[in-house]
């Protein structure tokens, strides 16, 4: 019994070691960044005419993306569970495919009601 105590102790002290105080600095300041590029683009970059706004919005959601995976990654402590993570990253686009696949059916309907 004591044999799968040190087992199971083991086991949470490998998943507790994976973030410290360093990597959550690190990672605060990786998602600083990359809100000051976001901002940078936002009231610099487009206003000035430097940047067009249909370049712009791609480029805001490829970074929200980065964002994102970095909080479900390591404030969420999903990284360390790699089944969450994939869990968490499917299911949601899964529903969103069936979302456009419903809406778009339902924006046809609307087009053949003319």
């Amino acid at each position: 019994m004591s044999s799968e105590t040190t087992a199971v102790h083991h086991d949470d002290h490998e998943h507790g070691e994976g973030m410290n105080k360093r990597k959550i600095w690190n990672v605060f300041f990786v998602l600083l960044g990359i809100t000051c590029v976001e901002f940078f683009i936002a009231l610099y970059m487009v206003p000035g005419h430097h940047m067009p706004i249909n370049i712009a919005n791609p480029v805001y959601i490829v970074l929200t993306l980065f964002k994102a995976f970095y909080i479900v990654a390591y404030f969420m402590h999903l990284k360390f569970e790699k089944m969450g993570l994939i869990m968490a990253i499917i299911v949601p686009i899964l529903f969103i495919i069936g979302l456009i696949l419903v809406l778009t059916n339902e924006s046809h309907h609307w087009f053949d009601l003319r």
